[in-house]
């Protein structure tokens, strides 16, 4: 894994909570629907006798308990990668890589804040993978 991939992990997992939190917003939607009952006035074989509703409620249920255990493994990962970029010496290295990584700010904002071009916060950046790379051997 390069420093890179490393540091990008928080985002990924950001990126995967806020989609499932987005699925279940669905789920819940789809759990107040009523559903259209039999009107034939025939029996229907086969057919669960439990309303749709409870499916739906229990796929909820189920998504919510993976949401909280991502959210878990997400403020301990940016933890970690927290703790790394921190113990490095570099002010303005430290400030990109936090600014990016950890508040996934895009290359032009950090530019701004740090006071700097553009073209000089990719030159930097550079130069802050390779001394997180070399600090901790990815």
């Amino acid at each position: 894994m390069t420093a890179k991939q490393y540091l990008k992990q928080a985002y990924h997992l950001n990126e995967l909570i806020n989609t499932d939190i987005a699925e279940a917003a669905q789920l819940r939607t789809l759990s107040t629907c009523i559903s259209s009952p039999n009107l034939s006035g025939m029996p229907s074989s086969g057919r669960k006798t439990e309303a749709p509703v409870v499916n739906c409620v229990n796929k909820l249920i189920d998504l919510e308990a993976k949401i909280n255990a991502e959210i878990d493994s997400y403020v301990d990962l940016k933890e970690e990668i927290r703790k790394k970029v921190t113990a490095i010496d570099d002010a303005d290295v430290k400030l990109l890589l936090q600014s990016r990584y950890l508040l996934f700010m895009t290359w032009e904002q950090i530019a701004e804040i740090m006071g700097f071009t553009t073209q000089w916060v990719y030159e930097l950046h550079k130069r802050a993978l390779t001394l997180f790379s070399e600090k901790y051997n990815l």
